[in-house]
């Protein structure tokens, strides 16, 4: 060997020698921790997992996140379909308020406790999953739903929770509020007080399925999202951008569910089997129930003005148990300038409209928290807000009453005020005069067309655009106006302010050709062309309120039939609740219409007895008329205050 190449083994065995004994992988090893357990020794709370037993052996995957300072102190509950686990992990922070929502920032800033459950059979919960499952009864004979469930995690929390000082506040949106209405059916003794936001109250009549009968296309999204599968599951799989051309395409409502494989679905199933006001219905509407329900526990009622989603609810529900309310301290309202669950945001505006403050905070730290410590801390001062506090949506700012609708002190009342529709689309509040009494003089018509629906919001209507789904009752309504199937009434400008606060009631006497027709009336607010406080809303038409009506239900809710064809008939139905004044300068507008698609079905405007069922040739053109003369005098009955 020569020289070099001694040199080079001799750099080798070095080499080799410096260098450890490679670790060899076997297949018993894992670089995975059977269980990893997280440093927590820095944060501020404990979190704990608990599967609390009902009372028929089934388990509900709970999460408890305690201040680690926390001695006897109350506890703040919420029961969801949208997964515990994630509503408690906002963050993977040390810091309890960076940790939990947004929302939640008033109770850790007390030191409270936070508890999340999920309902029976969705993401860590055992047992079988009913969307909004009605109270034990005739159309529930499992022996258990949202009210003993409820009950059973109440008494469990406060027997196994020793930080706590025994005492429960309930608080949630949406379906979440829903389930704090179903816990004050029975509410168990250490319920002290109550927050349903937005509940899910009554699905027909007016929160998510059905506005008076039309049925809520997007319903079948979320059925699927909900049902799928036990934790999250997906919308029904899109061809095409524009919502408004993939839902046309598709057909009626039922055709539409079933290409999706919807009639895998209980609750499709069953919206189905029930499109009119049945038992079904009736049985589980919530307002109603509440209504014959003791009021033990007090309760602060929460809705946006402009909820795209539950509009509903809240407002029915405090109407009906504030009887009961007879020393007016325990049955609360508030109505802000929101969409749906906006609450649980931070927000000072809704679209273009810019309020007075952080609304959201103020309804969170100035309500929700003096409310909730009256009853949940002892020594805590009581509450000083009004029975009544809805936003001024014209005015800017928070009015607050003692009741609702409001009876004013020194000598101002509400009242019932007609503002009728009249020849060349204007508006009055005077009668229109009876003295022209040719057949053309007495309506405006238009042609509703099935295939041409009238959009519910500036096309493409894209599903996945949150803002824009959020916001479309407050949008613009020149998008719309002008179009043949469209009719447009309007004041001239008004000289004085026009308040109204109230549920302003549709008087529509209308007629079809056709057998079944939807009316769809918006009441809107029309700002002057050039407006020096914000140029953008220069000549913008904002809705104050917006609702559908299904023809048939004319008569029954329960039992539909057929429209006599080309005779004026009268539909009558509220508007959501308004607080508002229109400003000199501004013009009142209405508008009707018989479509707003796709967030309604089309009605195919011959009479089926289940629109669901309808087939191609069952949609057709019909020429509407509204009447608007003598005793066929169409009007917008409004709450104006005086």
């Amino acid at each position: 060997m020569n020289f070099i190449a001694r040199l080079s083994c001799l750099a080798l065995l070095v080499t080799c020698a410096s260098v450890p004994a490679l670790a060899q992988v076997t297949a018993s090893d894992n670089d995975i921790p059977a269980k990893f357990d997280a440093p927590t020794q820095d944060f501020d709370y404990v979190k704990r997992v608990e599967m609390i037993p009902m009372r028929d052996g089934v388990k509900l995957y709970t999460v408890i996140v305690i201040p680690k300072a926390a001695k006897n102190v109350p506890m703040v509950l919420t029961r969801t379909c949208y997964n515990a686990a994630g509503r408690a992990q906002r963050a993977n922070s040390p810091k309890m308020l960076d940790t939990l929502p947004l929302s939640d920032d008033i109770f850790v800033g007390e030191g409270w406790i936070r508890i999340y459950q999920d309902v029976r059979g969705k993401y860590g919960s055992e047992g079988n999953y009913f969307m909004t499952p009605p109270p034990v009864g005739p159309l529930n004979s499992t022996g258990t739903d949202d009210t003993t469930d409820a009950y059973d995690t109440i008494d469990w929390l406060v027997k196994n929770v020793p930080e706590s000082n025994g005492r429960v506040a309930m608080i949630g949106s949406s379906y979440e509020g829903f389930t704090v209405v179903m816990a004050l059916i029975h509410p168990h003794p250490a319920l002290k007080v109550t927050a349903p936001e937005s509940p899910m109250v009554d699905g027909w009549m007016g929160d998510d399925w059905f506005h008076y009968g039309a049925f809520r296309l997007p319903s079948l999204d979320y059925i699927l999202e909900q049902e799928k599968v036990r934790g999250g599951g997906s919308s029904i799989a899109r061809t095409d951008l524009d919502d408004y051309t993939w839902w046309l395409k598709g057909g009626s409502g039922g055709d539409i569910a079933r290409a999706a494989g919807l009639q895998q679905m209980g609750f499709w199933r069953d919206l189905d089997a029930h499109p009119a006001y049945d038992a079904y219905w009736q049985g589980q509407a919530l307002d109603k129930i509440m209504a014959a329900t003791p009021l033990t526990v007090p309760i602060l009622w929460e809705q946006g003005l402009w909820d795209q989603e539950d509009m509903w609810g809240a407002i029915h529900s405090y109407q009906a148990v504030e009887p009961k309310d007879t020393a007016n301290d325990k049955n609360f309202l508030v109505m802000g300038p929101w969409c749906h669950s906006q609450i649980n945001r931070d927000r000072w505006s809704l679209g273009p409209f810019l309020w007075n403050g952080n609304t959201t905070l103020q309804f969170r730290r100035d309500m929700v928290l003096p409310f909730f410590k009256q009853y949940l801390v002892d020594g805590a001062p009581k509450a000083n807000i009004a029975p009544v506090a809805i936003y001024n949506t014209g005015e800017n700012h928070w009015d607050k009453f003692q009741s609702w609708p409001p009876v004013c002190e020194q000598g101002c009342a509400t009242k019932s005020k007609a503002l009728y529709l009249s020849a060349g689309r204007g508006l009055s509040f005077d009668a229109p005069s009876t003295t022209n009494t040719s057949d053309s003089a007495k309506y405006d018509e238009y042609v509703s067309d099935p295939s041409k629906p009238v959009p519910y919001r500036p096309r493409p209507v894209n599903t996945a655009d949150g803002d824009a789904w959020r916001t479309w009752l407050v949008t613009d309504q020149r998008f719309v106006d002008g179009r043949p199937d469209v009719l447009t009434y309007m004041t001239e400008p008004l000289t004085s302010a026009v308040r109204v606060s109230g549920p302003p009631v549709v008087h529509l006497y209308a007629s079809t050709s056709g057998t079944d027709s939807d009316w769809a009336v918006k009441l809107i607010d029309v700002y002057p062309g050039q407006y020096s406080a914000q140029a953008a809303l220069g000549g913008y038409e904002q809705p104050i309120a917006t609702d559908i009506f299904r023809g048939r239900y004319r008569t029954s809710f329960e039992k539909p039939e057929p429209l006599t064809a080309n005779q004026p008939l009268l539909f009558q139905f509220g508007l959501p609740t308004v607080n508002h004044v229109f400003l000199p300068g501004h013009r009142i507008m209405v508008q009707v219409q018989s479509t707003l698609f796709p967030l309604y079905d089309r009605n195919p405007q011959t009479y089926v007895p289940n629109i669901f069922d309808a087939k191609p040739s069952d949609y057709q053109k019909a020429t509407q008329r509204i009447w608007r003369v003598g005793d066929t005098a169409s009007f917008v009955s409004l709450p104006v205050v005086q």
